[in-house]
């Protein structure tokens, strides 16, 4: 139960749900979601860490950055939560310009900022 609580209590707030959406394409750094969600850096960093608690992303460093990433949730029911969002928000116009703009990110421009 209180697995399952962290885990709705991560996804009450819309930029998480969008960062969420974001990682499910591929691994992406702080500063590639805060310029796509259009959020301060340390703000990202406030949500990447709820969902990390929550369990449901994880990181890894790659030499200069930190790669965030979806997990597998090893509660069933928070797996299938996470299903029917993916597939609820797939036609979501903000969804839609999130993923745009993130297709359209270089990194070494962006991040060397």
């Amino acid at each position: 139960m209180k697995n399952l609580e962290k885990i709705l209590k991560a996804l009450a707030d819309k930029n998480r749900i969008r960062i969420l959406k974001l990682l499910q394409t591929r691994k992406m750094c702080v500063c590639e979601l805060a310029f796509v969600l259009e959020i301060t850096q340390p703000s990202t960093s406030r949500h990447l860490k709820k969902l990390k608690t929550a369990c449901l992303i994880g990181s890894e460093q790659e030499g200069f950055w930190t790669n965030y990433f979806l997990t597998k949730p090893n509660n069933p029911c928070c797996r299938v939560l996470i299903k029917k969002i993916h597939e609820w928000l797939k036609t979501d116009p903000v969804v839609k310009k999130d993923l745009g703009k993130a297709k359209k990110i270089n990194r070494n421009k962006l991040c060397s900022r």
